[in-house]
């Protein structure tokens, strides 16, 4: 089933994992993960892709493997930066071939071992949406930042980008991750007053250790409440503390998104099914009542 149905009639719930390292986990590990996660009724569940090595044969096993064995819509990402159009005909073969339709169009950073022109035939995700719409009957998704991308200038400059791409067939937008909701409801304002009308997924990444918000840290683009910072330099050293308070910070700002008519909520599950669990058993009468 095409995602966009889905949004026609009601906001969405859903997750995102990610093909494992083939070095450190095996793809049946990512399996027992999606099995988990089954039990939280998602709508869908996106499936990240690099486009080295097998990783992109990993997303379409996972992804096919989501078709077959639940009742989420697996919605799959297809980075296109360090492809030509070769590369780019034969996974749309593939993706035919497993009818997978829900794809989720982007550029993508440049992949640490890639050795070539790096953006030398798609320098953006609208031209990528442009020739998969050509190509196939595919549901179109884009990315989106709340705060902006870093690489544009202004939020005018982004919004630009985002209307684009609506105009080359994205059906709807997931936002990559935010801590101030404040920036999600200015986003979704500007974004009607450009005449940007489908819906816009906030994406919540609940931070649950030091180390994920050391790294979030060091990420350009996302910004860390002051009330957050200062719980997490107070309980740093404690694991179990720092869990329990990502988990309820991500809970709070679901609550509210939800309480402020937001499109759905997207959980960046860092393959981790606890984590998914935790918040959805903490506001399961909401999520059921909001989202279903």
């Amino acid at each position: 089933m095409r995602i966009s149905d889905i949004l026609k009639k009601k906001k969405t719930f859903s997750f995102e994992v990610f093909p494992p390292n083939p070095e450190q986990s095996k793809i049946s590990d990512i399996y027992s993960t999606i099995d988990s996660l089954q039990q939280y009724n998602p709508d869908f569940i996106s499936v990240t892709f690099k486009s080295s090595g097998n990783y992109s044969q990993n997303t379409i096993d996972l992804a096919s493997y989501i078709q077959s064995n639940s009742n989420a819509e697996p919605l799959v990402h297809f980075t296109c930066g360090a492809l030509d159009n070769h590369d780019v005909d034969q996974l749309i073969t593939t993706l035919q071939q497993a009818k997978l339709e829900n794809i989720l169009a982007l550029r993508g950073d440049r992949p640490t071992d890639f050795e070539g022109n790096y953006l030398q035939y798609f320098k953006h995700a609208s031209e990528l949406m442009e020739y998969l719409r050509e190509r196939g009957d595919f549901c179109l998704a884009g990315a989106c930042y709340a705060e902006g991308h870093i690489e544009c200038s202004s939020l005018y400059e982004d919004l630009i980008n985002l209307k684009i791409k609506q105009e080359k067939g994205a059906s709807f937008f997931i936002s990559q991750l935010f801590y101030d909701n404040n920036y999600y409801y200015r986003l979704v304002r500007a974004a009607k007053k450009m005449g940007i009308t489908i819906p816009i997924i906030p994406g919540i990444m609940p931070l649950t250790s030091s180390k994920m918000f050391n790294k979030i840290m060091n990420m350009a683009g996302a910004s860390i409440p002051f009330e957050l910072r200062v719980l997490f330099d107070r309980f740093q050293d404690d694991k179990r503390a720092m869990y329990e308070i990502g988990i309820a910070y991500s809970v709070n700002q679901i609550l509210e998104l939800l309480a402020n008519d937001a499109d759905g909520i997207h959980i960046y599950t860092m393959n981790n099914a606890k984590v998914a669990g935790d918040i959805y058993e903490r506001i399961k009468s909401v999520i059921e009542r909001e989202l279903r």
